[in-house]
């Protein structure tokens, strides 16, 4: 037998190591999903304005206590005009001496079941009078009223996109009002009892929608003269749950009494209304206060989410000549644009899935309430989908900033093998069924309105 020289040696046991670690019948196919990371794919953005929910202009139809929604109207909002909002202010002036009647609850159960059927939301207020006698209710009677109404708030809060403080004053602007301190004169006794009305709110709304009150001096007064930090944001305290509406945007200096002090006010609303809502309507106009370059800078710096589209007629007449009004309702609330996306082409069962995903927001503000983030698998031959959930927030994906999401997902080991399309979804979690609920991204070519998802344009075989 011949005798091996010490290199041959060597390189005889080299080959029947590799041998057992590597047998021969090995395929790439068997190798981890990370040997194969995939190459970049660059997205196209979309310019056209569409609807998103829980954000953009929305219409105020009437008192939503005498006139019906027609769910033909709402419809039409979204599918003609891209609005997903609709404002409900319910008016409780028959009942400031007694309970609220079942058939006013009905009604507005009534109310709010039509906007659902129509794929819509509501900004929601109750109040008592239109009058600046300011004839409203008292404590008391306000708190009973909300435990009256605490289990339709709880039932549609589906549909509920925020809730108004209102009760207090006309127009439950918190102004005028017999009962709560008024045209600006609020003892201690007063401020304690406006607290009061807001605690109760909180209390018998779910503790993931918001609410809102008129001024920054509100939530100053009744919380904290610190604006809510990002450690505190969405952890169901008073501080994170009370957001900001102004309903004479840009109509003065002081936009008719909304601010106080405008240096110490407008760092506080921008830090604020990073985490929580803003929004209202126009009142008069103000040049130029009033015009395109104001709106546009104070829109962004406040993070605006909605804006009321029938009023004030001559301020938004004046945008639309001004050039800005087709940018201001494409930007408010959130615009997602994905950017850029990498994946691997192939995975295997049970084995991983490195995800990147670049995307930007273009709009004024974020989210302010829940949406999933979910990867969606979906079978190019059988369209079944597997949903695999992504560990990121999109109320977190700032404004005006690109947000990078990068982890590795686990391929379930039950999957068939077969060819699936990438998607992506934000469902709302309430209403996971309709399509109408889920983010749509500004790109083109990929949003399905059937489904709700937005296609990354990519294909994985999974073997």
């Amino acid at each position: 037998m011949k005798s091996l020289r010490p290199l041959e040696l060597l390189a005889a046991v080299l080959a029947a190591t590799l041998a057992v670690v590597f047998p021969a019948h090995a395929t790439t196919s068997a190798l981890p999903a990370t040997d194969d990371p995939g190459t970049p794919l660059t997205y196209t953005p979309a310019t056209d304005n569409f609807a998103n929910p829980e954000r953009g202009l929305y219409h105020h139809t009437g008192d939503c206590d005498k006139t019906d929604f027609s769910l033909a109207t709402l419809q039409s909002y979204r599918t003609g005009q891209g609005i997903s909002l609709v404002m409900c202010i319910f008016y409780l002036a028959e009942y400031k001496n007694s309970a609220i009647a079942q058939s006013a609850l009905d009604h507005l159960q009534q109310q709010l079941a039509t906007v659902r059927a129509a794929g819509l939301k509501v900004v929601l207020r109750f109040a008592y009078t239109t009058s600046t006698s300011g004839d409203d209710a008292p404590l008391s009677r306000v708190k009973s009223h909300l435990d009256q109404l605490a289990p339709y708030l709880s039932s549609n809060k589906d549909v509920i996109t925020v809730m108004q403080a209102g009760f207090i004053g006309a127009w439950g602007e918190w102004y005028y009002t017999k009962n709560f301190g008024n045209a600006g004169v609020i003892s201690a006794a007063d401020w304690a009892n406006r607290k009061a009305v807001t605690d109760k709110i909180l209390s018998v709304l779910p503790s993931d929608r918001m609410i809102q009150v008129r001024t920054p001096k509100l939530k100053r007064t009744l919380y904290s003269t610190s604006p809510v930090t990002s450690g505190q944001a969405y952890n169901g305290s008073a501080l994170s749950r009370v957001g900001h509406h102004n309903d004479c945007f840009l109509a003065s200096a002081d936009d008719f009494g909304t601010y106080e002090n405008t240096s110490v006010e407008y760092p506080y609303l921008q830090s604020d209304t990073t985490y929580v809502p803003m929004g209202g309507e126009t009142c008069g106009t103000n040049p130029p206060r009033s015009s395109c370059p104001t709106a546009l800078t104070e829109l962004a710096q406040f993070h605006w989410s909605y804006l009321n589209t029938d009023y004030e007629p001559n301020v938004l007449n004046s945008w639309s000549t001004g050039g800005c009004l087709a940018d201001i309702t494409k930007r408010l609330g959130y615009r997602f644009t994905l950017q850029n996306s990498t994946f691997p082409t192939t995975a295997t069962r049970g084995g991983s899935l490195p995800v990147t995903i670049n995307l930007h927001n273009d709009g004024f503000a974020t989210p302010y309430n829940p949406h999933s983030v979910e990867l969606v698998l979906r079978n190019t031959s059988t369209g079944a989908a597997q949903r695999l959930a992504i560990n990121t927030d999109p109320r977190r994906w700032t404004a005006g900033s690109t947000t990078t999401i990068s982890q590795t997902l686990t391929i379930p080991a039950g999957l068939p093998t077969g060819s699936y399309a990438l998607l992506l979804n934000l469902p709302d979690p309430q209403l996971s069924s309709r399509p109408e609920y889920s983010v749509r991204f500004a790109n083109q070519s990929t949003w399905e309105p059937a489904t709700g998802m937005n296609s990354l344009l990519r294909t994985l075989t999974v073997s």
